[in-house]
């Protein structure tokens, strides 16, 4: 019994105080001809609290690290529903505009920023060149090449349109969006989905997987990369931050490297 006690209390101090503080790097190479010696850093679900500054610059640190062309994001850069709970706003993307990439950092919003001040949330995020894709596209040139990138508004805070973000848009195309949900909804073919939201679950248990994901689909999206079968690929990151409860297990935070081959 006094085994079991201890080897509980240590899984209580890891998951509240080791793991949601890790930051590892989540590798994955893609093979698209249309996107072939692309690489994109993807990140999303910071959740940075008032106090967590520090965490913050840590993460930017490591995205320049990978001499990433793209910086992608699917937002909930906030902690919490209200302002008090969150490193503040001008701070955050002072911060976040120091994460380099040659083409730019573009993003969607997620659930938390659209419940503490969306709007306000993307002007002070553009005011520091990090731009934010709400039913909208981009397009990039590179290396001669044009590349679109798209943004779903979040699906339950928002005003969520697929034909506004793929508007007039031609292959290649990366869709952002918040939620992995958006997935079935895509009729088009895409090159590639990036989304978040459910952070892996949080925690994850051998054999077992993820005890709660939110979404409706559950255990559907109880994985980080989706490809059904006629269908488009999707990266579902774990994310960087924790919400509801401070812990992860066996779900540590990531930020994610994407290569074209």
């Amino acid at each position: 019994m006094g085994k079991i006690i201890f080897i509980a209390f240590l899984i209580i101090i890891w998951a509240l105080f080791i793991e949601p503080n890790l930051l590892f790097v989540k590798k994955y190479t893609i093979y698209d001809s249309q996107l072939k010696g692309l690489k994109v850093v993807f990140a999303g679900d910071f959740h940075i609290g008032k106090n967590q500054q520090k965490r913050l610059e840590k993460i930017v640190a490591k995205i320049n690290q990978q001499d990433a062309d793209l910086i992608l994001s699917i937002g909930d850069f906030v902690k919490g529903h209200e302002v008090k709970s969150t490193l503040r706003i001008e701070i955050l993307a002072k911060v976040l505009s120091e994460a380099k990439s040659k083409y730019g950092f573009y993003t969607v919003l997620g659930n938390h920023d659209m419940w503490i001040y969306g709007k306000g949330i993307a002007k002070v995020l553009e005011d520091n060149g990090i731009k934010v894709l709400n039913n909208e596209n981009i397009s990039l040139n590179i290396d001669n090449k044009t590349l679109y990138i798209a943004g779903v508004e979040d699906m339950t805070t928002g005003h969520y349109s697929v034909n506004e973000a793929l508007k007039d848009v031609d292959s290649p195309v990366i869709l952002l969006s918040h939620q992995p949900d958006i997935y079935p909804k895509i009729k088009q073919k895409v090159n590639l989905i990036l989304a978040g939201h459910t952070h892996g679950g949080q925690v994850r248990l051998p054999l077992i997987g993820a005890l709660l994901i939110p979404s409706r689909y559950g255990k559907r999206f109880d994985k980080s990369f989706v490809e059904e079968k006629n269908n488009n690929k999707m990266i579902i990151t774990k994310g960087l931050g924790t919400s509801i409860l401070p812990v992860r297990f066996n779900c540590a935070p990531e930020i994610v490297v994407i290569e074209f081959k």
